[in-house]
C-alpha cells in the first residue's frame, strides 16, 4: 500500500476509483469509474462535509482537538459509504492545512484506522496540477482557447496553474503552477476579524493577497493565459450568487462565463455584509458563511492581476471566466484511475 491509497486488482478496461479531498475547509468523497478511454462515470453522488479541519491552524499550527473530532467523524460518514460500494482503489489526498499542522501524525493514524487508507498530504504543486487535470478534464473546451489558467482558491490555499495544448490537458501538460498560502479561513482568521470587516483590515488582507501573487507572478507567466477557468467552492458558490440562483445546482454553474464586473460587484457586496446577512442567502453552504467574504476578496486580487498580465503580455483584454465545478477531486480520482489501468 502507498501512502494515501489502497489498490486491488484491477478490470484492465474500468476501475472504479474513490477519491478523498481533504483540505482546510472541508472534506469531499467521490466514488466513480474510471475508463481506459479517459471517461468517469460517477457511481453516487459525491459527498461534502464542513469540517474547518484548518481552524486556527494559521495561528498555532496545530490541528484544534474539535476540528479533529469533525473530520473524524466525516471519515465515519465516508466509511458507510464506501462498505455498500466496493472499489478497486482508494485514495486520500490532504493539503494546505495537514502541510501546516505539526500534529498532523495523529490526524493521519486515526484516518487511517477508520478508512484504512492514510491520508497522503501532497505537495502544492501537485495540488495544481491535479486541480488542473480535473478542471480541464471535465470542462468543455468548445470555443475555449488555449493555454487555460486554472486557479484553485481553497480555504488554505490557491494554486495557480497555466497549461493546456487545445485539444488534451493530461497532467503532464502543465507548463507552471505556484501554491500559495491564501484561502477564504486564512484570510479570514489573519485580518478580517471585525462583522463586517473593516476597511482598514480590508486594505491589509489585500496587502497580504498582492505579497503572494508578486511571488507566485515570477513562478508563473500568467499573461501567456487566453482563457481563466476558476475552481473550488468559494468560486462556485460567487458564480452562483452572480448568476442569480436560489440554490446550488452544479449544472449551472459548470461550464458557464461569467463577466468581470459582474462578479466584481457581487464580491464586493458580499465582502462588505454581515455575517447575518449572509445567512440570508441559502445558496451559500452554512459552513462558507463566515469565510466567504474571505474568498471574494482573492478572487477579485487574482482575477484583477492576471488581467492585468495578459494585457501587458500580449495586448489583449481578458474580462471574463469560466467556472468549473470540477477540481482537484476530479483529478484525483482520474489520474489514480488512469495509473491503475495502466498494464
Amino acid at each position: 500500500m502507498l501512502d494515501g491509497v489502497v489498490m486491488s486488482e484491477a478490470n484492465k478496461n474500468e476501475v472504479t476509483i474513490a477519491g478523498i479531498d481533504c483540505g482546510t475547509n472541508s472534506i469531499r468523497l467521490k466514488i466513480s469509474k474510471v475508463r481506459a478511454d479517459g471517461t468517469v462515470e460517477d457511481v453516487v453522488p459525491r459527498m461534502l462535509r464542513v469540517i474547518r479541519l484548518g481552524q486556527d491552524v494559521d495561528k498555532t499550527h496545530r490541528f484544534a482537538d474539535e476540528a479533529l473530532e469533525r473530520a473524524y467523524a466525516a471519515a465515519h460518514d465516508f466509511a458507510k459509504i464506501l462498505k455498500e460500494h466496493p472499489v478497486d482503489g482508494i485514495r486520500f489526498v490532504a493539503t494546505s492545512a495537514t502541510r501546516d499542522a505539526e500534529n498532523r501524525k495523529e490526524f493521519e493514524d486515526n484516518i487511517e484506522s477508520i478508512l484504512s487508507v492514510r491520508p497522503e498530504v501532497i505537495a502544492g504543486t501537485e495540488e495544481a496540477a491535479l486541480s488542473f487535470l480535473g478542471a480541464t478534464g471535465s470542462v468543455s473546451r468548445a470555443g475555449l482557447e488555449a493555454p487555460y489558467i486554472v486557479i484553485d482558491l481553497g480555504g488554505g490555499s490557491t494554486e495557480l496553474v497555466l497549461g493546456g495544448d487545445g485539444e488534451s490537458a493530461p497532467i503532464t501538460a502543465v507548463q507552471a503552477a505556484y501554491s500559495m498560502d491564501i484561502g477564504s479561513v486564512r484570510m479570514t482568521e489573519r485580518h478580517l476579524r471585525h462583522d463586517p470587516p473593516t476597511l482598514d483590515e480590508i486594505a491589509e488582507a489585500s496587502k497580504d493577497i498582492d505579497r503572494y501573487l508578486d511571488e507566485a507572478l515570477e513562478h508563473v507567466r500568467v499573461g501567456r493565459a487566453r482563457t481563466i477557468i476558476g475552481v473550488s467552492g468559494s468560486v462556485t458558490t460567487m458564480t452562483a450568487l452572480v448568476l442569480g440562483l436560489k440554490e446550488y445546482d452544479h449544472r449551472s454553474v459548470d461550464g458557464v462565463r461569467v463577466a468581470y464586473h459582474d462578479v466584481f460587484e457581487v464580491d464586493d457586496r458580499f465582502l462588505n455584509m454581515t455575517r447575518a446577512e449572509r445567512t440570508a442567502y441559502k445558496i451559500i453552504h452554512p459552513g462558507r458563511v463566515d469565510v466567504v467574504g474571505g474568498g471574494a476578496l482573492i478572487w477579485n486580487r487574482v482575477l484583477a492581476r492576471i488581467s492585468h498580465e495578459v494585457q501587458e503580455d500580449h495586448g489583449q483584454i481578458i474580462d471574463s471566466y469560466v467556472s468549473s465545478d470540477h477540481g482537484l477531486l476530479d483529478g484525483i480520482v482520474l489520474d489514480y484511475g488512469k495509473r491503475l489501468l495502466q498494464p
